[in-house]
């Protein structure tokens, strides 16, 4: 006989089920919920003052067993025994798991419906090697423990267990047991999908999802990236637009209807998803994530979501999310301290925690921890048709003392403040996404100057295929928000960023980060009054879609909103009833159907041989231009003008002689300009001019930027 602390120590499998002890055949059955248990026809006596019924055969039983529980109220209900079944993990998966390159591990961790040894059901597999005990409980076990402890496989810390007849929407977690005698309640790690906060359990799904986005995954190359246009509209879907009849949050069906025809109808190519990964806090935004596998439950489930998917790609709408591999919360449910050790973080606060966000850091050196978040980036992009994830704090993880005073991080091995473990797990990552999913896209938020963040891992470098340009975000924007009078004492800034342009792959930003915490909205970091702002706010915009590099804008940006972005409130709807608002957005769309059309905006983005200054020195007045080219040699002139003064005949160079004519002006009325604009043709001269063989005459706008093309 066994007690129930023996049962929940080690291996369940040892004492329950079919067992042959001498000569005899035993057949044992824990079972506290139940006042008779029969095999076949056959009672199973209990034994004396126990829950534990144990019956002796004349012979070995064919497994698996299926056996009768009679409840203390009559009921009674037949299953197949689970501690009659054999392991359903290979020797194999246990293989691949324990070197780091089972890279659909969500397939055999976490709960998986699949037919086993000819009975369908669930297995539930965790990874925990510290772990003294595991049990799995849920409401098909009234939450107890003692009822399905788990079985560890080896010395591999992976416990196991299959329940059949387990189906869809089974809530369940598991209990563990720590060496200190600990009693902790952890939520799946690889869970699909889970209860919708406060509460968070895990769910079981099985997901069969039609996919009929065949048209899109057919014409994609994202491994040609550098010679497409992106204009990347960034949306927070909980706060981007909130029910009328007072629910918290859309449904992912309804943002299929009102989100998706919103963002082709303005022109952008790609819609980037705030994290939607499940996480219980909604100020959080998704960046502090307990369910790095499960859907935000929020807006619906699982198909809801790959329907949404679905639909953007029929409508030509690509859609990439943000991913969070820096970090993790300390939420007790959560992966922290998971089997009662640090497991999925270093044991050392100093190199496993950020102590300003509050929250644990991966042990990427770990290679079951890098499996686990290269799988969830391969499950988003496979299981999901994600078009790219973009990296949250990239910098976060490749330097050890990020964030930290001294005393609070530790030096690498050559003394340095290098994460080497970072680097390799980003080299790893890089060179497995784009060997199993060369479509998806790997975009980097990086910060600093690290070098080779897009160069591939064969070139030493990190392997991403985009990345965030903060420096031209960070200098553009203090530029715009001084005064007029004064930007010609800071003309550096508006000049700098092509001194480094092509030294990665970029992405020029306007993100969700730049209008929160009191840092105010476009709008209102533009200074001078109402007319002013939105003159500068149109600049901004301009320079910005003819700047070489792909585009992001966060949502609200297209509708001028005032106010700045509060995750909690709706975008301001009602500025689209305002004309001056309404009229940005009209330019913007009309920016976005220009940059995707016109090629020499966005062919040649990584080489100096699309991008070439006209004019980068008249400080004293404000002004710059430059031409972009494509491939075949189309040029495209932009003059910019951050002065309220307009300039009626300036002269700049051109590289062509013949007419050019004005397909955006930013000060058109349309737009709500002035309307100062060049209506008609501009003929150049025979006259050099700043290096260039021809020049010309041409209106250039107060606070306004104009763009041209050969007539």
């Amino acid at each position: 006989m066994f007690t129930v602390e023996e049962l929940r120590t080690g291996d369940p499998f040892r004492y329950l089920g079919l067992h042959q002890i001498d000569t005899k055949w035993s057949y044992t059955v824990f079972a506290p919920h139940a006042d008779k248990v029969f095999l076949g026809q056959q009672e199973i006596p209990r034994l004396e003052g126990t829950d534990i019924f144990r019956t002796f055969l004349k012979g070995q039983l064919a497994t698996p067993v299926q056996l009768t529980f009679e409840g203390k109220s009559g009921h009674e209900y037949s299953t197949f025994d689970p501690y009659s079944f054999f392991p359903s993990l290979s020797d194999t998966d246990l293989h691949l798991i324990g070197e780091g390159t089972q890279y659909k591990i969500y397939e055999k961790l976490g709960s998986n419906i699949l037919e086993h040894e000819g009975h369908k059901g669930t297995r539930f597999a965790v990874w925990a090697p510290s772990a003294k005990s595991i049990s799995l409980i849920g409401s098909f076990n009234e939450w107890n423990g003692n009822r399905n402890p788990m079985r560890p496989m080896g010395s591999s810390g992976i416990w196991e267990i299959f329940l059949p007849n387990c189906q869809i929407d089974t809530l369940y977690k598991f209990e563990i047991i720590t060496q200190n005698g600990e009693c902790l309640t952890k939520l799946d790690p690889y869970a699909k999908f889970s209860e919708a906060r406060p509460k968070q359990g895990s769910i079981v799904v099985d997901s069969k999802y039609n996919w009929e986005d065949h048209a899109w995954s057919a014409k994609q190359n994202n491994n040609n990236i550098d010679n497409q246009a992106m204009s990347i509209y960034e949306v927070h879907i909980g706060s981007w637009k909130k029910p009328k009849d007072g629910r918290d949050f859309l449904t992912y069906k309804e943002l299929e209807e009102e989100l998706i025809p919103y963002v082709k109808e303005h022109g952008f190519t790609h819609l980037q998803l705030l994290p939607v990964s499940e996480h219980p806090l909604d100020e959080s935004w998704g960046y502090q994530v307990t369910g790095y596998y499960s859907v935000n439950s929020r807006h619906g489930n699982v198909d809801d979501f790959k329907s949404f998917v679905d639909k953007c790609h029929q409508e030509d709408v690509g859609v990439i999310l943000d991913w969070v591999p820096a970090h993790f919360p300390k939420d007790s449910q959560a992966l922290g301290l998971f089997d009662g050790t640090a497991l999925y973080e270093h044991s050392d606060p100093r190199q496993g925690e950020h102590p300003h966000w509050g929250t644990y850091i991966f042990n990427y050196g770990r290679k079951e921890v890098s499996n686990f978040l290269i799988a969830n980036a391969l499950y988003w992009l496979k299981e999901f048709h994600i078009d790219g994830l973009r990296v949250d704090a990239v910098a976060s993880m490749l330097y050890l003392d990020y964030g930290k005073e001294e005393g609070q991080w530790v030096p690498s091995e050559y003394g340095d403040n290098i994460n080497r473990d970072a680097i390799e797990f980003f080299k790893h990552l890089s060179s497995v996404v784009r060997k199993e999913t060369p479509n998806a896209l790997l975009i980097a938020e990086e910060s600093t100057s690290f070098p080779r963040v897009t160069k591939l891992a064969e070139q030493d470098g990190l392997g991403f295929h985009l990345k965030w340009n903060m420096g031209w975000m960070n200098d553009f924007l203090s530029y715009m928000e001084k005064e007029p009078i004064h930007r010609k004492f800071h003309h550096n800034l508006l000049t700098f960023s092509m001194y480094y342009a092509f030294s990665e792959k970029f992405i020029l930003v306007l993100s969700h980060d730049e209008v929160v915490h009191g840092k105010n909205s476009l709008l209102e970091k533009m200074p001078g009054d109402d007319w002013q702002k939105f003159a500068n706010l149109r600049l901004l915009y301009a320079f910005m879609y003819c700047h070489p590099g792909k585009k992001l804008l966060f949502m609200g940006a297209e509708i001028a909103q005032r106010k700045e972005w509060a995750s909690k409130e709706e975008l301001a709807w009602e500025h689209q009833n305002h004309r001056s608002h309404s009229q940005v957005g009209d330019m913007l769309t009309t920016l976005n159907k220009l940059y995707s059309n016109e090629a020499p905006l966005f062919e040649i983005d990584n080489s100096y041989e699309g991008f070439q200054w006209v004019d980068c020195e008249d400080a004293d007045q404000s002004i710059i231009a430059f031409l972009r080219r494509d491939s075949a040699g189309n040029e495209i002139f932009v003059a910019c003008n951050f002065t309220p003064v307009s300039r009626q005949s300036h002269r700049f160079g051109l590289p062509s002689s013949g007419s050019w004519v004005e397909i955006l002006n930013t000060d058109d009325k349309q737009w709500g300009g002035s309307g100062c604009v060049n209506s008609n043709s501009i003929d150049t001269h025979d006259l050099p001019w700043q290096h260039q063989p021809y020049s010309a005459l041409m209106v250039i706008p107060p606070l306004g930027c104009i763009i041209l093309r050969k007539a």
